[in-house]
């Protein structure tokens, strides 16, 4: 298989080049990558609607990886709950290795095959729930071996890569396949692989969450009220929301309701907002 990511990079001897020599040419690869999402969309469209479709059911959403792909699902699974209020176990990022690999590297853990179902087990996943395999290779065996498991027990399926026909991209429903070339430092998926895939999980998680009505307009009305900033935040969407001039009324509202959202649905003269 013809792996993109492990290609040489474009660029030679690197160490000779200056700092603003290092930072255009890095920068000059990166802008590559939003050209090489967007030629994926019409994909990425379909894999939300599955998404959604298991979401509004009941079922969740598992993302799978081994090292820095592993990692961005854990991340943006992680970001769900207090951007949108969703429970922490609505979408849960599992990593080849575990929880220790999410700060140093397990050595062989992404080679095992069967590893990924045993971990998606012990989450008691079933038919209802949807399974996103990342890897920028596309070659993982931790990442194929789970997408396998999953199709073969009824479980909607996704990939995230970025290599054209890839193990990964053969076991997965929904293959997502964001070409961006050979990294700056070759075979430093991290780089340029890593902003595609990351980019890619920001559209699918915030796409779904707005379709299952956790956003009001473009506000975030459910997030979770956890510190000064968010409570600032939150004091001005009812402002808003609400036509309220004053921010100390707003802020009480807040205060009373512990959501933005109840907030404005108890005083506002307008509909109330649904879920």
């Amino acid at each position: 298989m013809d792996r993109i990511t492990e290609k040489d990079s474009l660029y030679r001897h690197l160490e000779k080049m200056s700092t603003q020599e290092l930072l255009k040419n890095i920068n000059n690869e990166d802008k590559k990558v939003a050209i090489a999402v967007e030629r994926e969309i019409g994909q990425i469209g379909k894999t939300v609607d599955a998404v959604y479709d298991r979401m509004k059911n009941g079922g969740r959403l598992f993302y799978i990886g081994a090292g820095t792909s592993g990692r961005l699902g854990i991340l943006d699974a992680s970001e769900i709950p207090p951007t949108f209020g969703a429970e922490y176990d609505l979408v849960i990022g599992i990593i080849a290795g575990g929880d220790v690999a999410i700060r140093k590297a397990v050595e062989w853990a992404e080679d095992d095959i069967d590893q990924a179902w045993k971990d998606m087990l012990e989450y008691n996943i079933d038919e209802n729930d949807f399974v996103v395999g990342i890897a920028a290779s596309g070659t993982t065996p931790y990442v194929v071996g789970g997408l396998e498991y999953a199709q073969k027990n009824g479980i909607g399926t996704a990939s995230i890569t970025c290599s054209p026909g890839s193990p990964v991209a053969a076991n997965a429903d929904f293959p997502i396949e964001v070409i961006v070339g050979p990294e700056f430092v070759t075979g430093s998926s991290r780089m340029k692989a890593g902003t595609a895939q990351k980019m890619v999980l920001n559209m699918i998680t915030t796409s779904v969450m707005i379709k299952l009505g956790h956003v009001e307009d473009n506000k975030m009305v459910d997030m979770q009220i956890t510190n000064e900033k968010l409570r600032d935040r939150g004091t001005k969407m009812i402002m808003k929301s609400l036509t309220i001039n004053d921010y100390t009324t707003a802020k009480a509202l807040l205060e009373k309701h512990g959501s933005v959202r109840e907030a404005i649905k108890e005083y506002s003269n307008t509909k109330p907002l649904s879920r």
